[in-house]
């Protein structure tokens, strides 16, 4: 039997819920640690960064105007789909990642476990974060937390591309947020597989943007938009990241700086990513 040809494949980016190519055109090579072929990926420019903003300030008033069990629910469907497919995403960080099977399967596992533990945060966390506030005069004054906007991440640029990638994402989206991301440059197979995922989930579109290319190029101009809320560092250690809080300054952004090695789960990532809102409200006097 003659072996079959392998089909080099170009990925594409995830925008609005569709996968579209990159306006520029550009493409680069996605390679094993041996300089071995494995996929071409789509190199995204300023303009696709601009659409994909567009996008999800587009799916804000949905994702953040669920309830936060439907929302719950949502993310929970996205690991069911995921679990499904682990397979693929184990052969794809062993081969790029340079992992054993063994290696990358536990990888897939931890970042699904990090998924759940995510999700089952997202009817919980305004219980913990919110307060009722004692004041002198017949009112309740409560405090709870909400969605600060559309969130600009920079994925972490490291091995363990999955599980960092989950590791960032997902407490964006369990509080109320919706997402610009910029994969690993390296390896970014798995962010590529993970927006195929959140597109035959019941996420809407355009609360998640997948771009891959630069993060050199891409993240200056992530920092400055105007219409970006938030900005998760947590990749950008490599870059000229004071610059990029600098930016994003000018535009009042709330700023996660970078850290090394994978972000723990911690709900302190999602509490991050939320602006307070206090509410009063007299009492009844009868």
């Amino acid at each position: 039997m003659n072996a079959r040809l392998a089909i080099p494949k170009t990925y594409k980016l995830y925008i609005g819920g569709k996968f579209p190519r990159s306006e520029s055109g550009r493409s680069y090579e996605v390679t094993t640690p041996k300089g071995a072929f494995l996929a071409n990926a789509a190199w995204a420019s300023r303009k696709d960064l601009r659409d994909a903003v567009v996008a999800a300030r587009g799916a804000l008033p949905g994702w953040a105007g669920a309830t936060a069990y439907n929302r719950g629910q949502v993310l929970y469907r996205v690991a069911e789909v995921l679990e499904g497919r682990a397979a693929q995403f184990a052969d794809e960080i062993a081969a790029s990642e340079g992992l054993s099977a063994a290696k990358a399967t536990a990888q897939v596992a931890e970042a699904i476990d990090a998924w759940v533990w995510y999700a089952g945060w997202a009817d919980k966390f305004v219980q913990v974060a919110g307060t009722g506030n004692p004041v002198a005069g017949p009112y309740f004054n409560l405090s709870v937390p909400e969605p600060t906007g559309v969130v600009g991440v920079v994925a972490p640029q490291s091995d363990g591309s999955l599980l960092g990638l989950v590791r960032v994402l997902a407490p964006a989206l369990v509080a109320g947020n919706t997402v610009v991301l910029i994969a690993d440059e390296t390896h970014p197979l798995s962010a590529i597989s993970l927006a195929e995922v959140l597109a035959t989930s019941d996420l809407p579109g355009g609360v998640v943007n997948v771009l891959t290319g630069r993060p050199a190029e891409l993240a200056p101009w992530l920092a400055s938009h105007a219409d970006v809320n938030a900005l998760d560092l947590a990749g950008a250690g490599a870059l000229d990241w004071p610059a990029l809080e600098a930016s994003a300054a000018d535009t009042l952004k709330r700023v996660l700086q970078p850290e090394p090695g994978t972000p723990d789960l911690s709900l302190h990532r999602i509490l991050a990513l939320t602006e307070t809102k206090t509410v009063w409200h007299t009492k009844s006097l009868l």
